[in-house]
């Protein structure tokens, strides 16, 4: 049984990947981390995936997800069988980035997390998902479901994140980048960095997607998935 770990992004959990989940080929297994909600840096997340989950990994990380399997690829890159990165960025925090994360973090602190959300919820999404009302809502309490703590917590880590450009160059495991065409949080030129640094890489754009592309194109990214899961074992997924 070949085993895949997913890591989700900020202040989201396994129902960030159900649709994928459920479109896995057959002979994989699904693992989802909840590593981002125990430790308060992107090393320390990384490192407790690698711990808890043993043996040679296939990792899928979203947003801060990306973030940390990039970082448990540079601490165990033998591990590593293969890498799928879905909107997410190689970059340090900007310092316009890190205003903009701390004055989050004190309206969370403040009690204000729906308000937050509110204001910014549309960002997250492609221009057609913006009026959606259902999607748009179940984004919301995914996030309300992690608390205003968790939020200060990854976005102190994610603000506080390694530079992943010294390391890529050297990974030499399959690697998927995975971008929404209108992500306004990490744009389409992200992907295009993370895919030049890493030999041999995969890079798509995932059309009528912003940054939460699993959500807003579930059946699309899931197909993407599974045909680069299978091109890892070609002949032996059915």
């Amino acid at each position: 049984m070949n085993r895949i770990v997913f890591l989700p992004g900020l202040a989201t959990d396994g129902e960030l990947f159900a649709a994928q989940i459920a479109a896995l080929p057959w002979g994989w297994q699904a693992e989802v981390s909840d590593a981002h909600t125990r430790h308060t840096r992107i090393e320390a997340m990384a490192e407790a995936v690698l711990r808890e989950h043993d043996g040679p990994l296939v990792l899928c990380g979203a947003s801060m997800g990306g973030m940390i399997a990039m970082e448990a690829a540079r601490q165990a890159p033998q591990r590593l069988r293969g890498l799928a990165l879905l909107g997410t960025t190689v970059r340090p925090e900007t310092p316009e980035m890190q205003a903009l994360r701390e004055a989050a973090i004190e309206q969370f602190q403040a009690g204000r997390v729906r308000e937050v959300l509110d204001s910014n919820v549309a960002f997250a999404f492609h221009p057609e998902h913006a009026a959606d009302a259902a999607l748009i809502e179940r984004y919301v309490a995914l996030v309300m479901r992690a608390g205003a703590a968790q939020l200060v917590r990854q976005n102190r880590a994610v603000i506080a994140r390694p530079d992943a450009r010294l390391h890529l160059p050297a990974l030499r495991c399959p690697t998927l980048v995975l971008c929404g065409e209108a992500d306004q949080l990490t744009p389409p030129e992200c992907a295009r960095e993370i895919a030049a640094l890493v030999p041999g890489a995969e890079s798509v754009m995932v059309a009528g997607a912003g940054h939460m592309l699993t959500l807003e194109q579930p059946e699309r990214v899931g197909q993407l998935l599974v045909d680069w899961l299978r091109s890892l074992n070609p002949g032996r997924d059915h």
